[in-house]
């Protein structure tokens, strides 16, 4: 079985041979971020899928913000790059936890671990995170968190 950092590479040839710029340049930035994670630390590793798989979830919220602060700024042609980058590296996520769904597994790991009360915020959020296995931002499971436990 391929894994998710094999799928990149094949998908980074193909587009070379395809001859489409955004999409090598896209893969080749991801695969250099993956590279770079696999050599941090004290030994070189190989990375597992869910570990690629946060690091392409990094890149494409590095996108979305860029893309914001372009806009932002007036650079309408930047932001727009920067989105078209954001959609290829998407098509490698999980898709994204709607609210409810957000809502649901918030509350199984609660209740699961029974925290109660916004002291237990820090092991509830660890709960939390395990339980979306990165398929919401951390932002949104924060605030679901904060919103259960009142």
């Amino acid at each position: 079985m391929a894994t998710l950092k094999d799928r990149l590479e094949t998908d980074m040839r193909t587009a070379m041979m395809a001859r489409d710029a955004l999409t090598t340049s896209t893969l080749k930035m991801v695969l250099t971020a993956v590279k770079s994670a696999e050599v941090a630390g004290k030994a070189a590793r190989e990375l597992s899928d869910d570990e690629v798989l946060s690091v392409v979830a990094k890149e494409a919220k590095k996108r979305r913000e860029s893309a914001v602060a372009f806009a932002d700024a007036g650079r309408d042609e930047l932001a727009a790059k920067e989105r078209a980058e954001e959609a290829i590296l998407d098509a490698y996520l999980p898709t994204p936890l709607t609210d409810e769904e957000l809502a649901e597994l918030v509350a199984g790991a609660l209740a699961a671990g029974g925290f109660e009360g916004p002291k237990a915020l820090g092991m509830a959020m660890k709960a939390a995170q395990a339980a979306v296995a990165g398929r919401a931002e951390g932002g949104r499971v924060a605030a679901e968190v904060r919103k259960q436990l009142g």
